[in-house]
């Protein structure tokens, strides 16, 4: 095999280690793409519109797409295409060079809760201060860090623009949640064509706990629990989709929604995706927003601190399950 192939190379059959139980494979039925996800246009004059359109897709569906962001297409193409130079990479320099310098990266031998492998890999390290942590990131490819540090600042702005149009939504104060958030973490990933879809996963169904994630995805494969039924989510050309993560459903008092996702693999096609984690201020306290809450509207969340959140908020525990069984309410 070349050096430079992914160990993924040419896989002819999925390996009993990444096939998961019956109760947690996507199965052999089909799986319909949700044309109603809203696709939000950022370049709307009509800003009272775009904040009603991004307010009602964080409560029907907890997912959005959003179009004309301000982020360059060559921007978000220079970013995919390192990702994939570095994915291609043997397996044994990207965990030295990870392990070396304080990042982390998950081959497909990173087993799950659920007991099998994840059909991807996936790498991951912090971005704030962007600075100070890019001088720990992945040094191969060499233009790794220049490219991925522009889309970093893109998807900051990015972020601090979704996140006032939901504090306008919500009615509080301009900049509560843009003033206490960062573009934390990235966690970019690898899903190879899968010669058999029906046995394995590329990530099992989850919440995010972040205040929005913003993701791109260069193929079809990110899937969203709606009313029972998993529901695809469509690509679309330049793109980003934006999810509410569990601190927005709690800030919001439950009127914002976090769904649950998944993502499925694909037998032709292999899937390049680049998440963004937008996250408070260490010090922050996690807590329904005094404005939203009364004697009618009393908090359905305890305060907790964001090293408490942390704790709790683990994927498959009871904190979570608990974020999935709270009824949004409407925004009055």
């Amino acid at each position: 095999m070349d050096a430079m192939k992914s160990k993924w190379y040419n896989v002819e059959s999925v390996p009993e280690s990444h096939i998961f139980g019956i109760e947690n494979r996507p199965g052999n039925e089909s799986i319909p793409l949700c044309d109603t996800i809203p696709i939000i246009d950022l370049a709307n004059s009509d800003t009272n519109q775009t904040v009603d359109k991004i307010v009602q897709a964080s409560q029907e569906y907890g997912f959005f797409q959003v179009i004309n962001h301000g982020v360059g297409e060559d921007v978000i193409g220079e970013a995919v295409k390192v990702l994939e130079e570095l994915f291609m990479q043997p397996f044994e320099e990207i965990s030295k060079e990870a392990n070396a310098n304080g990042w982390v990266y998950m081959g497909s031998t990173t087993s799950t809760p659920k007991g099998a492998h994840l059909w991807r890999d996936n790498l991951k390290h912090p971005c704030h201060p962007l600075e100070e942590s890019m001088q720990h990131w992945p040094q191969y490819p060499t233009r790794y860090r220049e490219v991925v540090a522009r889309y970093i600042e893109g998807i900051r702005g990015l972020s601090l623009r979704v996140l006032q149009a939901i504090c306008e939504g919500l009615g509080l104060e301009k900049g509560y949640l843009g003033g206490m958030s960062q573009v934390q973490f990235v966690t970019a990933s690898n899903y190879p064509p899968c010669p058999d879809p029906s046995l394995t996963l590329g990530l099992l169904g989850h919440l995010d706990h972040s205040l929005i994630t913003i993701l791109f995805q260069n193929v079809g494969g990110l899937q969203v629990m709606k009313d029972g039924k998993w529901m695809g989510v469509d690509v679309v050309p330049n793109a980003f989709v934006v999810n509410i993560g569990t601190q927005i459903q709690i800030i919001s008092n439950g009127k914002l929604t976090s769904a649950e996702h998944r993502v499925v693999t694909n037998p032709k096609e292999g899937r390049t995706s680049i998440a963004t984690f937008i996250n408070p201020m260490p010090d922050c306290i996690i807590e329904p927003a005094k404005l939203l809450v009364n004697e009618a509207n009393p908090p359905l969340y305890p305060s907790l601190s964001f090293k408490e959140f942390v704790n709790v908020s683990k994927p498959f525990g009871p904190f979570t399950h608990a974020l999935q069984n709270v009824v949004p309410s409407k925004i009055n």
